[in-house]
């Protein structure tokens, strides 16, 4: 099986900062260091640091060429993502000592893809194989649709949170995943819980708390613990999390397990700096102690 990823690729440009900065204020960097990220990018490296077959629908600009090497390091087929005249997509992100973070987001050719694209991509796809989206691209809806109508199951991890975006693809879902804040955002929006969006496997993050999933076929939910360690930095932990329970599903593990698995791989990423670049694999993920 595969894992299909309609997802972003930016360069995030990391600034270590004494605090966040308060509005008017002026402040000085303390460090400043390059990698590669993007939700997408970074749901692709996770899926496929994870074990899983993972094939990346974005695109780059002229000089993102180094992001697409980098991918291809990791483990992901790049041969769907296009490059286009539109500069790469790339994100400011401002950490402090305790590990949150601010970010900046500029989309760039991220929001250029082409239908011609996408149906060209997922053609090769096969029934079974999961496809998976964020709100950092455009052609969320059409992809999702035609996801649905190849017989794919389809994920979407609702961020940048937009409630317009989340309700135009829910009727195609499978799995959504949404942070404890989208979906309380997200209630306000539709009316409804979690459990009563119409998709079968809801996953809502929990930060520190862990995470909950909802079976709504099975009318359970249950939560999962987080292990506890000292964060260095969360950005791209949600994004792991993610790609780990996607790839786990893909290699045919249990719900229980895939978030177990994941919550161990979100753990060991607050503990690194960085994005895509640092995101641990399978073997450092089951050989963690906590």
């Amino acid at each position: 099986m595969a894992i299909w990823n309609l997802g972003s690729i930016n360069a995030d440009m990391i600034y270590a900062l004494p605090h966040m900065p308060q509005p008017g204020e002026t402040l000085a960097a303390d460090g400043l260091e390059q990698f590669l990220g993007g939700k997408g990018a970074n749901m692709s490296v996770a899926a496929a640091r994870a074990g899983s077959h993972v094939c990346h629908l974005g695109a780059i600009g002229p000089e993102g060429a180094w992001a697409v090497t980098r991918m291809l390091e990791y483990g992901v087929d790049t041969r769907h993502i296009a490059r286009l005249d539109v500069p790469t997509g790339h994100a400011i992100i401002a950490v402090d000592p305790s590990g949150e973070n601010q970010i900046i987001l500029f989309p760039g050719a991220n929001r250029q893809i082409t239908e011609d694209q996408v149906g060209a991509a997922l053609s090769s796809a096969s029934a079974g194989d999961i496809l998976v989206m964020q709100n950092e691209t455009n052609m969320q809806a059409e992809a999702a649709r035609m996801g649905r109508d190849l017989g794919l199951k389809v994920a979407y991890a609702a961020a940048p949170f937009n409630a317009e975006a989340v309700q135009a693809v829910l009727p195609y879902l499978d799995y959504l995943f949404l942070n404890e804040v989208e979906a309380e955002q997200l209630q306000q929006a539709t009316g409804k819980t979690a459990d009563a969006l119409g998709v079968a496997d809801v996953i809502v993050t929990l930060g520190s708390k862990g995470a909950r999933h909802y079976d709504t076929k099975a009318g359970t939910m249950q939560e999962v613990a987080a292990h506890k360690v000292t964060p260095v930095d969360t950005t791209g932990a949600g994004d792991t999390f993610t790609g780990y329970v996607l790839a786990s599903l893909d290699r045919g593990l249990p719900m229980a397990q895939a978030l177990a698995q994941a919550n161990r791989a979100a753990a060991l990423m607050v503990t690194r700096k960085g994005t895509a670049d640092v995101i641990p694999d399978l073997k450092e993920v089951q050989d963690a102690t906590f």
